[in-house]
């Protein structure tokens, strides 16, 4: 009976190790994982708009958006065949240029721009995975 109890939590602790290290929901929005000049360069190419999220790694809405909007499979299919998506942490290398280029107030800063850079439209803070793909939406139409 003790070796029984002992043996509970060290099951607990590799189910909830394993459960950490499941592989993400598939079909979410593929970021382009690059330098802003390579992002860039990358929607000049394919005639692409580009969706930038400009985050914080201390952000409670930016890792909401990032483990539920970001990975929903509509998102993910909209946002992948529209635009060239990236993703940087305004506090960290080229998202430091990036939040004071645009003027950031607060994150999740989410910007969606021409092949060339130019700010077509912006939101601010958390945004649902439909009401994500309708800000896309919004973007492409004008």
């Amino acid at each position: 009976m003790k070796k029984i109890l002992l043996l509970i939590p060290v099951l607990l602790v590799v189910v909830l190790m394993a459960a950490k290290c499941a592989p993400p929901k598939e079909g979410g929005i593929k970021f382009y994982d690059k330098t802003w000049n390579e992002v860039l360069a990358k929607a000049k190419a394919e005639h692409k708009p580009i969706f930038l999220d400009i985050y914080a790694s201390w952000c409670g809405p930016c890792k909401k958006l990032k483990k539920e909007s970001f990975t929903d499979k509509d998102a993910g299919a909209y946002f992948n065949d529209h635009f060239i998506s990236t993703s940087f942490d305004g506090e960290v290398g080229d998202g430091i240029m990036l939040a004071q280029k645009f003027k950031i107030e607060g994150y999740p800063a989410l910007f969606i721009l021409d092949e060339k850079g130019n700010i077509l439209t912006t939101s601010l803070g958390y945004l649902t995975a439909a009401e994500l793909i309708q800000f896309g939406q919004q973007a492409i139409k004008k």
